[in-house]
């Protein structure tokens, strides 16, 4: 597994549109604008990353709390399934049901949604806030694989509070670290640093 940081989208960005194939459903997803939500949360993952892995439990029960709160989150995988296999979507549809996913579970085919949040490692996480401006991005917490530190998700949780709370983003935000997203032959971005 080869370690990659997030590329730390610009604070302010406009949430990039998604049309994509909902794997929970199914069924097409789109999002193209505030529809209404506190707070938008993209999460790219997938099934087979250790570091995803590693805090998917805790995810998940974040994740719950934080639609509580009005927080709309979506996962989406973007890796290449010719290569990556246990990333198809019939094995993230039944990942997402093993696990009870609370939002979509959206397969980015051609790497476009990827490409456009500038999306590097897994697991990635950008939160916006009501009019969809990007508010945080970073890492989950400071737990990984190995390093014996329980995942809380602190990190982003303090990020959703200070923005329900209609507070400043948070000064620091530290990159997300992960596998890097398997890209497709020739396809790989011009900002993925290898």
């Amino acid at each position: 597994m080869v370690a990659t940081p997030s590329t730390m989208l610009p604070l302010g960005t406009i949430a990039p549109k998604i049309n994509s194939l909902d794997t929970t459903k199914n069924q097409l997803y789109s999002l193209d604008g505030p529809h209404g939500e506190s707070a938008l949360l993209v999460c790219f993952i997938c099934n087979h990353c250790p570091y995803v892995v590693h805090l998917l439990d805790s995810l998940i029960f974040n994740c719950n709390r934080w639609r509580e709160r009005g927080v709309k989150t979506i996962f989406i995988s973007s890796n290449d399934i010719i290569h990556y296999p246990d990333d198809s979507p019939e094995n993230m549809s039944q990942l997402a049901s093993k696990y009870n996913f609370p939002c979509p579970y959206l397969y980015d085919e051609k790497q476009k949604i990827a490409k456009a949040y500038h999306a590097a490692c897994t697991p990635d996480f950008y939160l916006f806030d009501s009019k969809h401006q990007l508010f945080y991005r970073g890492r989950y917490d400071e737990s990984r694989p190995g390093n014996q530190i329980t995942p809380t998700g602190k990190d982003l949780g303090d990020a959703v509070d200070s923005l329900l709370n209609e507070e400043s983003s948070p000064v620091e935000q530290k990159p997300s670290l992960g596998c890097n997203i398997k890209w497709k032959k020739n396809n790989e971005p011009e900002y993925f640093s290898k």
